[in-house]
């Protein structure tokens, strides 16, 4: 029974890097579709977003059977619980990703936006995809040294989410509508994926030491500003 028990817990943990690889290649491919207007790899975030949530529904079938069968306790306990909310907050990056790749793809055969907002976006959507491959290293290693580098890199996407403001509100800059959109909602899409990348973090952190770390990153770049 108990070599039964570590074999599952083992195929939860790969089960669980198997999708945050799949989360940070969805990410990958949504800032290139971004950056080049590059059709394929735009569907081709969108079509497999249905295998994200097939991964999330087979970690929260795994760590229920786990829980209900095995009665996990001490370390093997936080890494069922954990598994579980790593599983929901991957699932919401590969949403984020999702939601990049609609834009790249709306806008195709131009790219989403041009000139400065074109820079300044397609650098934040090269940060996420940055912090997506740094989680899957995190969760697949259970290294808690990348946890804290995630956590502190996170400012780099919050602060050119913060000129993202700066741009639309530049009467200068002369956007269209359509520009001014696109550039809101892109931001706080790549925002938010890296926000979930600091929840994995302070998740990975809680597993290995024990210690709670709270799972909210903070007030968001909006709530900063309105604050």
């Amino acid at each position: 029974m108990r070599e039964e028990f570590r074999n599952e817990m083992r195929s939860l943990e790969e089960t669980l890097t198997m999708m945050a690889r799949s989360a940070a290649k969805a990410m990958d491919r949504a800032s290139k579709s971004l950056r080049d207007a590059n059709l394929g790899l735009a569907e081709s975030v969108i079509d497999a977003d249905s295998n994200i949530d097939a991964f999330e529904r087979q970690i929260e079938e795994m760590t229920i059977s786990l829980l209900a069968r095995q009665a996990p306790v001490a370390s093997d306990l936080r890494t069922v619980v954990t598994a579980l909310r790593i599983g929901t907050i991957l699932e919401r990056m590969g949403d984020l990703a999702r939601h990049v790749a609609y834009i790249a793809r709306g806008r195709f055969p131009q790219t989403a936006v041009d000139g400065k907002a074109y820079d300044l976006l397609v650098k934040m959507a090269e940060e996420a995809a940055h912090t997506g491959k740094k989680v899957e290293q995190m969760i697949e290693n259970q290294d808690i040294d990348l946890a804290k580098q995630i956590e502190i890199e996170d400012d780099r996407l919050d602060e050119l989410h913060r000129e993202t403001f700066d741009l639309v509100l530049d009467e200068n800059n002369d956007l269209t509508r359509q520009t001014v959109v696109d550039v809101v909602l892109l931001g706080r899409f790549l925002e938010r994926y890296g926000d979930q990348g600091v929840n994995a973090a302070r998740n990975m952190r809680f597993l290995i030491t024990g210690l709670h770390v709270d799972a909210d990153p903070g007030p968001s770049t909006e709530e900063e500003m309105l604050g």
